[in-house]
């Protein structure tokens, strides 16, 4: 039993899941209601990406081993005032998985190229989790692309240190070859699917089979094994980056966090907002990592007036 939960846990950070679907994308995304996925090739990858509503732009950008399905609440209540664009970064959901670093500039440079293949001069930029840390990167490289952003749940300096959920920290230090991982996706299942679920997510009740089940079956596209632990391994470039650079963000921030978040406690929202010249902080009770998808009502509201004002 041990050796198997020993794989389990060097499973853990590329299950916070997607939609279920075949291996090629599919026609429509099934969330709350069927939108159409587009696609777009950036620097020679197929990004996937939905399209709502009309006006000023606002991207929202999902966290690591996530996807669209983390802003599913967030589509018709903002597309009714914005543009809502929800793309899979390279590597995740259903978009292409290319060998390659997936360091912190090379994925602002897919998101740059990704803004410019839609025509998007400027936007305004809203990520989760590690997400939120390619918002900043974004912001800091090219500040003239960027109107402001919103960070929830994400993503502070000194990220292994601030960890303190158990089953996203063992996976995030693991030094495990991908082979071995594999053998532990094989070996695991739903089981190890829920267990991260129930550490990033405070609602358990929220958790029906079809949600789990859209994850496991996240974490069994081709590709995404690979993609998913090269990126977490350029987690020093982060720290010796943009990470120090935090401080020198210039635009409005509204910063975002659960107050039951198990992965990075409230306090390092704190830290982040105190960080950050001029930004705000907004707790959300009863949510976990994903406060956007557990609380949605509070955290439209509170888009909305950050993007009006």
């Amino acid at each position: 039993m041990f050796p198997q939960r020993w794989c389990v846990l060097l499973l853990l950070p590329i299950l916070l899941g997607a939609c279920a679907a075949p291996p090629e994308i599919p026609p429509w995304f099934d969330g709350l209601q069927r939108q159409p996925v587009h696609t777009v090739t950036v620097n020679g990858t197929r990004i996937a990406y939905l399209d709502a509503g009309g006006g000023q732009p606002v991207i929202l950008v999902h966290g690591f081993g996530g996807s669209m399905w983390q802003w599913e609440y967030q589509q018709a209540a903002l597309a009714s005032h914005y543009r809502v664009i929800t793309l899979d970064l390279p590597g995740s959901g259903l978009s292409d998985k290319p060998d390659i670093a997936y360091t912190p500039d090379e994925m602002i440079a897919f998101l740059r190229g990704f803004m410019d293949a839609l025509g998007i001069q400027k936007t305004a930029l809203i990520g989760n989790s590690m997400g939120a840390g390619l918002v900043i990167g974004m912001t800091l490289a090219h500040p003239d692309r960027v109107d402001r952003l919103v960070l929830i749940s994400g993503l502070p300096k000194g990220v292994r240190e601030k960890l303190t959920g158990p089953l996203i920290k063992r996976a995030v230090e693991t030094s495990a070859p991908v082979w071995l991982i594999r053998l532990g996706n094989w070996l695991a299942g739903r089981w190890v699917t829920k267990d991260v679920l129930q550490e990033i997510v405070y609602d358990h009740s929220r958790l029906t089979p079809a949600v789990i089940e859209r994850s496991y079956q996240n974490r069994r596209r081709p590709g995404l094994i690979p993609a998913a632990m090269t990126s977490v391994r350029t987690l020093p470039l982060w720290e010796q980056g943009f990470a120090l650079k935090i401080g020198e963000i210039s635009r409005p921030t509204l910063i975002i966090w659960g107050e039951q978040d198990k992965v990075f406690p409230p306090e390092v929202g704190h830290e982040l907002q105190r960080s950050i010249k001029g930004a705000s902080i907004a707790l959300i009770p009863a949510a976990g990592h994903i406060p956007q998808w557990e609380q949605p009502e509070a955290v439209n509201a509170l888009l909305m007036t950050f993007l009006k004002s």
